[in-house]
């Protein structure tokens, strides 16, 4: 039934049932389309309303919302005029002969479903789906002892499943999915006599998966129990449904094998157990029933889905035996040997999907005999071998192609023109030739191109920019392609990704017309400057990469318009000036308010480090400004970042202390094992992920998915100095610490043991002293240590993880002593007296050198108005008082130095 029905029966309907309309009308909202049909006598006239042709009684109110517009928000969206909104008045309980209601795709903006409609005794149809109903379901439609079709899909009840649902003898259709539900899905629902569609989908339901599947379901066709919490295996007594034709398991906690026993199952036409803890081969063959009219089993299956689990084994040979079957998707499973030549007998296959497993051998020829397919995914499996035009002799369906992540060989002919014309099409990292694939000339309907690390190189021919109109994902990165590309070209999908990295492509930047969301151009030999118009040109972009170019001059301002940017990726150029005030002016509303990465590293860029980056970006989680000339003192407010993992300011001219707040970075406090893809793009089956190189052990390490769990603190090659700042060993989650080539003097904290998580510490080249704390020993995750050249004194504390580290972790430190060193170590009283002794010394040495530097300054000023204004035996005196003081000083040097090099005893 849909809304427009309505009664051509000859009676009038009743007056009471037509005041009862009325009534129920003014509880809603005016200016319905529908409702504004509601005037004259007869009722059974009106929009939405079916009457009986004898008695005028109504029997159907057919209310749905005949034009819905946003489906994925049901409570709250607005459908335009065709909306229901408002109360349902008790009234319309006054409809005595009702057996059909339909108020869906409406939104009553979370009030209860009314307790009234218990009392529609002869009601046999209730659809209330996606009509934005809110708390439990009321106990009173248990009442409804003529109900056979009920539909509560996408509510908020926030409840359990009924319990007076099983009381229902009459119900044949129960939908409740995606409406909140918890609790235990109770197993006597089976029990309902008459039951054949159960829908409870997309809850937060529990059940176990032997018990619920036993057998007991008389009628059951449709079972739909996806994205659940149902645990367990699947139970052999599963063969015992034998009405059963759709089953849905998917996204649940079902784990084990498959069972032989659904070979039973003769009407099964959707077997879907997608993305759940499967394991164990598939079986070789399948049990067969004497009740199925077939003697093959699952003859009527046409939509298998075992993907995202953990099956292996080779793919069994009864799969070519399902003659009916439209979808095979074993996809991200762990599934090894060859495809089955013997899969070209399912001649109504549509879609093929092995991709993402261990497949190997070649792909055999005869799967170009699939004439119906129209999706073939086998990438990222371990397949070889050469691909030819027979490979796709009927494809006259391929929409989509994927044969990526492999190591296959396309072998085509120059001239070829395929039977298919693709939407999408992903050969990265199989071999294309040496030039450009010239058969994509014709295909004209590619949305989604990838061609990364497939070995060719030279130019793009100019035909290609005609066919770009429709691409919405576009990679040819890691490629020898070169020469110049359009200074702009045109692409009209939505949300579109280029992705041109790691090429030889040179000449001026080039920029893409349409809506794009992520331009990659990095590592190419791109020059010139960056456009002041980029703003204009991309003004929705969130990903822009131009690292690793040629490019100078300054970074335009206009790149702070760009309010929908979550990463700026601008290193390694040669870009020079400051960075723009339009970057990290909080003055402006929302300026660039979700930038997520900010990179401008190793560029020739000046200025101090605005105070206002640590006050505008609290989504930013890496800020790289290494290699670049920032000079002045590090901003305390960088540590109001309070989404940084990533902070690198190495390599600049940056003085002064580093601020106490520096402890205070809020993800580096807090422990987190969450990873995080960084996703920035997505289009078809592809999608762009950020990647990062992260310099750790003195080596630039890229991360791409693990990038999320990297908490690193680069400060080195600086002119910091003052002590070791201990609030650093609050810094609990801290993987990466690297302070080297400072001068940043004090002693290490006994309190560093507190970074757990610290893989890689560098201290090198330092003014730090005193001994090395023996808590270093304890971070069993260190994985890197480098403290050489500094002025580390005694005995290193080489017991627990200290010693895997070698003599290089603790080279250029004289007064160090003991394995890994050669140099040994007194006992401990004669080299604490010692130490206390030339401490002694240190001291003294300090203050007749700071002295003498007193004295020499006003040597300076003084000593040439004494000697010329009084006489000579004076100036005499001073000098000769200087050259002793050198002379002692001298000594002690010499001597101090012989006892640190002097060998203790072994």
């Amino acid at each position: 039934m849909v809304g427009e029905l309505v009664g051509h029966g000859e009676a009038d309907c009743l007056e009471s049932d037509r005041e009862a309309l009325l009534d129920f009308k003014g509880g809603l909202e005016d200016h319905h389309p529908g409702l504004l049909s509601w005037t004259g006598r007869n009722c059974c006239q009106w929009w939405g309303i079916h009457c009986d042709n004898d008695t005028g009684a109504v029997t159907h109110v057919d209310l749905r919302n005949p034009h819905p517009e946003i489906l994925y928000d049901v409570s709250f969206s607005r459908y335009g005029l065709w909306n229901l909104r408002g109360m349902i008045r008790p009234s319309l309980a006054k409809l005595k002969s009702l057996k059909y209601l339909d108020l869906s795709f409406n939104t009553f903006r979370g009030i209860k479903i009314p307790e009234f409609f218990g009392s529609l005794h002869n009601l046999q149809y209730l659809n209330l789906s996606n009509a934005g109903f809110g708390s439990p379901i009321p106990s009173s439609l248990g009442n409804l002892s003529s109900l056979r079709y009920l539909d509560l899909r996408s509510n908020n009840f926030y409840s359990k499943v009924p319990h007076w649902l099983v009381n229902v003898s009459s119900l044949r259709t129960i939908d409740i999915s995606f409406s909140g539900l918890h609790g235990r899905i109770p197993h006597s629902l089976a029990d309902i006599p008459n039951l054949e569609i159960l829908r409870l989908s997309a809850n937060d339901l529990s059940a176990s998966s032997s018990q619920l599947l036993r057998g007991k379901w008389g009628k059951i066709q449709i079972l739909e129990l996806g994205m659940n919490r149902i645990q367990g295996k699947l139970p052999t007594s599963i063969g015992n449904m034998t009405s059963l034709t759709y089953l849905d398991l998917s996204d649940n906690d079902i784990e084990g094998g498959i069972p032989r026993s659904i070979g039973k199952l003769c009407n099964l036409k959707y077997f879907l157990v997608s993305d759940n803890n499967l394991t164990g081969t598939l079986p070789e063959s399948l049990e067969e029933s004497q009740y199925c009219v077939s003697s093959s089993p699952l003859t009527s299956l046409q939509y298998l889905d075992l993907s995202n689990n953990q099956l292996s084994g080779r793919l069994p040979e009864f799969l070519s035996r399902l003659e009916n079957l439209v979808e095979l998707m074993l996809n991200n499973n762990k599934l090894h040997g060859p495809v089955l030549d013997s899969l070209y007998l399912l001649q109504k296959l549509k879609k093929l999907d092995l991709g993402k497993n261990r497949l190997n051998g070649s792909l055999p020829k005869i799967i170009g005999q699939l004439s119906e397919l129209s999706i073939l995914d086998i990438g990222s499996n371990c397949l070889s071998g050469v691909v030819t035009e027979r490979h796709f002799l009927k494809h006259t369906s391929l929409e989509s192609l994927d044969l990526s992540f492999n190591s296959l060989k396309l072998d085509v002919g120059l001239n070829w023109t395929p039977p298919f014309q693709l939407r999408f099409l992903e050969l990265s990292s199989c071999h294309l030739g040496s030039s450009f694939p010239s058969w994509l000339e014709s295909q004209r309907n590619i949305e989604v191109l990838s061609l990364s690390n497939a070995s060719i190189s030279g130019p793009v021919p100019h035909w290609f920019w005609e066919i770009s109109p429709s691409l919405s994902f576009l990679n040819f990165s890691f490629n020898q392609l070169g020469g110049q590309l359009p200074s702009s070209f045109k692409v009209n999908g939505t949300y579109v990704t280029v992705d041109f990295s790691f090429n030889l492509f040179e000449g001026p930047i080039p920029l893409p017309i349409g809506d794009t969301r992520v331009l990659d151009l990095c590592n190419n030999k791109f020059s010139g400057t960056i456009p002041e118009n980029i703003s204009d040109s991309l003004p929705d972009l969130s990903f822009l990469s131009l690292s690793g170019n040629q490019i100078n001059g300054e970074i335009p301002t206009s790149i702070g318009k760009m309010q929908s940017l979550l990463v700026i990726n601008l290193s390694s150029n040669k870009l020079t000036g400051t960075i723009p005030p339009s970057i990290g002016n909080c003055s402006r509303l929302n300026n660039l308010s979700d930038l997520v990465t900010l990179d401008l590293g190793s560029n020739r860029l000046r200025g101090r480090i605005p105070r206002c980056i640590g006050e505008c970006f609290q989504s930013l989680m890496i800020l790289c400004l290494r290699s670049n000339e920032f000079f002045g003192q590090l901003p305390s407010t960088l540590s109001n970042l309070s989404s940084l993992h990533l902070l690198d300011l190495a390599e600049n001219e940056l003085h002064g202390t580093i601020p106490a707040s520096f402890g205070d970075f809020k993800p580096m406090t807090r422990m987190q094992n969450n990873l995080e893809y960084l996703f920035y793009g997505f289009s078809g089956n592809s999608y762009y992920q950020e990647n990062m190189v992260v310099i750790m052990k003195g080596q630039p390490l890229r991360y791409t998915k693990t990038l999320s769990l990297v908490i690193s603190l680069d400060l080195s090659g600086n002119n910091l100095s003052g002590d070791f700042p201990v609030e650093i060993t609050k810094l609990l989650n801290l993987m990466v610490l690297n302070l080297s080539r400072n001068h940043i003097s004090g002693h290490i904290p006994i309190s560093i043991s507190k970074l757990e998580q610290l893989s890689s510490l560098d201290l090198s080249s330092n003014w730090l002293s005193g001994p090395i704390p023996e808590s270093l020993s304890l971070l069993s995750f260190l994985g890197n240590l480098n403290l050489s050249s500094n002025s580390f004194s005694g005995k290193i504390p080489y017991i627990g993880h200290m010693t895997t580290f070698d003599a290089s972790s603790f080279a250029g430190n004289p007064r160090l002593c003991g394995a890994p060193l050669d140099v040994g170590c007194t006992n401990d009283t004669d080299d604490d007296e010692s130490n206390k002794e030339w401490s002694l010394v240190d001291s003294y040495i300090d203050k007749w050198f700071y002295l003498s530097v007193g004295l020499g300054f006003a040597a300076g000023l003084l000593v040439p108005f004494l000697v010329m204004a009084v006489r000579k035996s004076w100036s005499d005196a001073y000098f000769g008082l200087v050259d002793k003081v050198a002379e002692t000083l001298r000594f002690l040097k010499h001597k101090r130095a012989k006892h640190k090099r002097a060998p203790g005893p072994r």
